[in-house]
C-alpha cells in the first residue's frame, strides 16, 4: 500500500488526528486608526512615489523573531529593514522607516506615500509623529493583496535566502537579513524591470 493510499486508508476509518494549527499574528488590528487606502487605482511611475510596508517572524528552534520590510514599489528596492525580539513599534516599523529615510541620502521626500496593513505599529503614536514630521502620508490596505508587493517580499527574503543560511540566533538572523537585502536589490532580476535588479534599474532611472 502506498502513502498517499494509506493516508486516505487511515482517513476513512477515523485514525488521523486533526492538526491543530494556529499562525502567529504580527497584525493587532484591535482599535486600528484606519488611514484611507491612497494606491488603489494610482500610476505608480517614480522612486519615492509609494513605499510599502509588512512585518513578517521567523522562527529559530522554539524563537520567534520578527522582520520588517519597507519597498519601494516602482523600483522594488528594498529601502529599510529591521530585525527585532519583540513587535513594538520601536522595534520594528519605526527603526525600519528611520533606516529607509537614511538610504535615501536626504532626498526629498514629502508626499510620499507609505503604505501598509492596519497593525498597531503602522498608527502608533511615535510612528506617526515620525510620518507627520516627514510630511509623508499615511495608507492602508483593507485586504492582504492590497499591500502585495511588500507581502511578496517577505516570502522572497526568507524562502530564497534565509532558509539557507545557518542562524543561531538574533544577532546572526540580523546579519543575514542584511545580507539578504542587499543580496535581493543588487542581484535579482525582475520581470517587471526589463530582467534588471531593483538597483540597476534605478540607477538607470535616475540616468534619464
Amino acid at each position: 500500500m502506498g502513502r498517499d493510499k494509506f493516508i486516505a486508508y487511515c482517513s476513512e476509518i477515523g485514525l488521523l488526528n486533526k492538526k491543530k494549527f494556529k499562525p502567529l499574528r504580527t497584525t493587532d488590528s484591535s482599535g486600528v486608526i484606519r488611514f484611507p487606502n491612497l494606491i488603489l487605482g494610482l500610476s505608480i511611475d517614480r522612486i519615492n512615489q509609494v513605499w510599502s510596508s509588512d512585518i513578517t517572524y521567523y522562527q529559530i528552534g522554539s524563537e520567534v523573531y520578527y522582520i520588517t520590510f519597507i519597498i519601494d514599489n516602482f523600483s522594488r528596492v528594498i529601502v529599510g529593514w529591521h530585525v527585532s525580539e519583540s513587535l513594538r513599534t520601536e522595534e520594528t516599523t519605526l527603526p525600519a522607516l528611520m533606516m529607509a529615510v537614511k538610504n535615501r541620502k536626504k532626498i526629498n521626500l514629502i508626499g510620499l506615500i507609505f503604505h501598509s496593513d492596519g497593525g498597531g505599529q503602522y498608527f502608533a503614536k511615535i510612528f506617526l509623529e515620525y510620518t507627520r514630521k516627514m510630511e509623508f502620508q499615511n495608507s492602508m490596505c483593507e485586504y492582504a493583496y492590497e499591500n502585495g508587493k511588500a507581502e511578496r517580499i517577505n516570502g522572497v527574503i526568507k524562502n530564497n535566502y534565509l532558509r539557507h543560511w545557518p542562524c543561531s540566533g538574533l544577532y546572526e538572523l540580523a546579519k543575514n537579513v542584511d545580507r539578504a537585502c542587499t543580496n535581493y536589490n543588487v542581484e535579482k532580476p525582475h520581470k517587471a524591470l526589463k530582467m534588471l535588479s531593483p538597483i540597476t534599474f534605478e540607477e538607470k532611472y535616475l540616468s534619464l
